[in-house]
């Protein structure tokens, strides 16, 4: 056989800048280059650790599952999740997000926050359906909508206020065969964490049109300088939502691919939906079984772990909101919660974020991620610097994002404003 297997269209839009960058800093990390990583969130990597009452509560798990006992984490778990998991998500979810009248089965939980949005996604539209996503957005969203056969209808944040939510531009994007709006709060890449106003604005728009809002607050716990975080769900007393979470990073663990998904239906219009989602969730079986007996004991305790976090973030958020705002030619809004920042910088005519973006890994071997990635306004240029590494990592880094910024300009013969 000598004829190439051709793949499906569907995956010719598939992309995820975060991890496609990162193949090119690999190829120069095998020639010997040492690379300095700011494009991931995996708060592992650097030095936040997994609580090790949750990593005992799972190896304890495993060693007592067998055959002859009635835990045996070893077998296919419910489709839905491990009923004591969801129901510590329902109490969450009304107790500390004020999310009326969720119970356990309103939730469901899945391999990471990651597959229930996928799963709801492939539920929800059909071909030529669309679903307006932030720009700029988590690239997830982006990228699976059109492996459904789905449009993509991004609608732009707004920088100048801090990148909250405008109300005026989602009317402009709105159209018949829009679906649901995505609102992801706190915001990957930019950091925001959204006020009352631009919620009930989405919530109005929402009712307006007859949308679904898919609410991601997987760093609902990552709040900075005070800030509180508001679910848009206990906001929602006519309008359904899906609220995604889980604890890959509030609780230092993503790659144990533990999320769910949260139905707030108070006028009761998702039961079909519901179930097309159901049917999915039967189908692939179950998510990671062993994992789920830490979601109650994580959600019910008293987030130990999370001020030394929120310490370490707030000082390395500072240093790169000074930092990168001395550079000439980058502005950068003060992130407010998460471990994103996304500044922006002023490019030569005919060069692109993604072009400044090799050329730095390339000259520093410091990696960050192009804006056109994440979505942003055309005519504008940012990167994704994510700040969880150490101080003296960050301020290497930002120092020698500056030089070569400099040199960058003075090679195109660009004077920024």
């Amino acid at each position: 056989m000598n004829q190439k297997i051709i793949p499906a269209r569907r995956t010719e839009k598939v992309t995820y800048a975060i991890r496609d960058i990162a193949v090119k800093a690999k190829h120069l990390e095998d020639q010997g280059r040492k690379i300095i990583y700011l494009n991931i969130g995996d708060p592992p990597v650097y030095d936040f650790e997994t609580p090790f009452e949750l990593r005992q509560i799972v190896s304890e798990k495993i060693l007592q599952s067998s055959a002859n006992s009635q835990l045996n984490v070893s077998v296919y778990g419910d489709s839905m999740g491990l009923i004591e998991a969801r129901e510590a998500v329902a109490r969450y979810a009304t107790e500390k997000k004020g999310i009326k009248g969720v119970t356990a089965n309103d939730v469901f939980m899945a391999n990471g926050a990651s597959e229930a949005i996928t799963l709801a996604i492939a539920a929800l539209i059909n071909p030529g359906d669309n679903i307006m996503t932030p720009s700029p957005g988590y690239p997830l969203y982006s990228g699976q909508i059109p492996v459904y056969h789905g449009n993509l209808n991004p609608y732009l944040l707004n920088e100048s206020t801090g990148w909250q939510i405008d109300f005026d531009e989602l009317e402009k994007r709105v159209n018949k065969r829009t679906k649901a709006i995505v609102v992801i709060n706190p915001n990957n890449p930019t950091g925001a964490n959204y006020n009352h106003k631009s919620l009930l604005n989405v919530i109005n728009f929402a009712r307006r049109h007859n949308l679904v809002i898919f609410a991601d607050e997987i760093y609902d716990k990552l709040l900075l300088d005070g800030q509180i975080h508001t679910s848009i769900a206990s906001l929602a007393d006519d309008v359904p939502v899906v609220t995604f979470g889980g604890l890959s990073k509030n609780y230092i663990m993503p790659g144990w691919r533990v999320g769910w998904a949260i139905f707030s239906d108070p006028t009761a219009v998702m039961a079909d939906y519901r179930e097309a989602i159901n049917k999915l969730l039967r189908a692939r079986l179950c998510a990671v079984h062993p994992q789920q007996y830490m979601v109650a004991p994580a959600l019910n305790g008293n987030d130990s772990h999370l001020p030394q976090v929120i310490q370490k973030l707030t000082i390395r958020r500072d240093i790169t909101d000074k930092m990168l705002n001395e550079i000439p030619g980058i502005s950068c809004v003060k992130p407010e919660a998460a471990f994103y920042a996304f500044p922006r910088i002023q490019l030569p005519p005919g060069v692109t974020d993604e072009q400044f973006v090799l050329e730095l890994l390339n000259d520093t071997g410091v990696l960050v991620v192009y804006g056109s990635g994440f979505g942003q306004q055309r005519g504008t240029n940012h990167f994704r610097v994510v700040f969880l590494p150490d101080e003296n990592i960050l301020r290497h880094s930002y120092t020698l994002i500056g030089e070569f910024t400099a040199k960058f300009y003075r090679k195109y013969n660009f004077k920024p404003e």
